[in-house]
């Protein structure tokens, strides 16, 4: 089979390798599509990924497609599922395991991150990491659950109530899912705040009831006019200084901030302690996706999501790099690889 192992330093290599074979309580996949994520680009570009790489490697941790083979003892799936993979695998024994917090795992693994993963024709994985879509989720959209998993970790941080005004901050993949999800939980009003034309235009598509651009002088009035006082929940889902400063001006007295993206490593934001004091503010960090998978397969499988206008370029396998690329580009929201060339 070919595998595409990220080497280090911004490297590939494409390789003709064993397709592996399943291990007791293991399947085989088929792979069919995988998305490149934020967390791939900072591991291109030599910074952490949610655990700790060490090249070579087959990353891609957002990935579905077809079983091809059962291990020995597994149960509950068969050869020709389509599913989707949750990558993430705990010890289940620390501290935090056992007190209800996986996500924070010190010993947490991750497929496609510490270890091979969907940049391949195949992949072998724990049965219990695989989860079954609906025949007729597309896989294109099935490679997508993993990332509206972590979304509805961040949702479920954000705690909105029915009739809340959210502000999404940022209108990538993450943004516009986030934007859908918010709807979802009875959001009474959702706002985007995004400069890329494009990826407002995909808001208004999925139903934001208003795309501001921030970058214009007059936007805080467009904020009002459709917010009035402010959002009582702002979803941050960008990573920089600029969006940072702007979820906190979007935030109402009382509002909850969700500070979902993946920021640099050594990234530094000063805090407006007074009005985190004068506001009441509640800040909130969202680390990967703690049993939220099957509700993301649950949603995926009910039609409830619509990930068409989300998904801008695609690319094969040979020209994972180039995927990779694009999807540090302002021409793209969502870039996802297909396996099978």
């Amino acid at each position: 089979m070919k595998a595409n192992f990220f080497l280090g330093n911004g490297r590939f290599s494409l390789q003709e390798v064993p397709t592996p074979t399943p291990g007791p309580g293991e399947v085989l996949i088929r792979n069919a599509v995988f998305g490149v994520c934020g967390t791939d680009v900072h591991i291109f570009h030599g910074e952490p990924g949610s655990a700790e790489v060490t090249p070579p490697v087959v990353l891609g941790h957002e990935f579905s497609g077809v079983i091809e083979a059962l291990g020995p003892g597994v149960e509950g799936l068969q050869v020709g599922d389509p599913v989707t993979v949750d990558p993430n695998i705990y010890c289940g024994k620390c501290e935090y395991c056992r007190d209800g917090k996986k996500q924070l795992c010190p010993h947490m693994r991750a497929i496609g991150v510490t270890q091979n993963g969907g940049f391949a024709q195949y992949c072998a994985v724990p049965a219990a990491q695989a989860f079954r879509l609906a025949d007729q989720v597309p896989l294109e959209y099935g490679a997508m659950a993993e990332p509206v998993a972590c979304c509805l970790h961040g949702i479920d941080r954000a705690g909105i109530r029915p009739g809340d005004t959210v502000c999404v901050v940022g209108g990538g993949a993450i943004g516009l899912i986030m934007l859908q999800l918010a709807r979802l939980s009875g959001a009474g009003r959702v706002v985007l705040s995004e400069p890329n034309g494009l990826r407002r235009q995909a808001a208004l598509q999925l139903g934001a009831d208003g795309a501001i651009d921030p970058k214009d002088p007059g936007h805080l009035d467009e904020f009002q006019a459709l917010c009035g006082e402010g959002a009582q929940v702002v979803l941050e889902c960008v990573g920089n200084n600029a969006a940072v400063a702007s979820a906190f001006a979007f935030a109402k007295k009382g509002a909850t901030v969700v500070l979902f993206s993946v920021p640099k490593v050594d990234a530094q934001f000063p805090l407006p302690l007074f009005d985190v004091y004068k506001k009441e503010l509640t800040i909130r960090g969202s680390f990967v996706n703690p049993d939220t998978h099957a509700r993301a397969v649950a949603l995926l499988n009910a039609g409830r999501l619509d990930l068409g206008p989300i998904i801008t370029h695609r690319f094969p396998l040979s020209r994972l790099q180039e995927a990779i690329e694009m999807q540090m580009s302002d021409a793209s929201i969502k870039v996802v690889v297909q396996a099978q060339e």
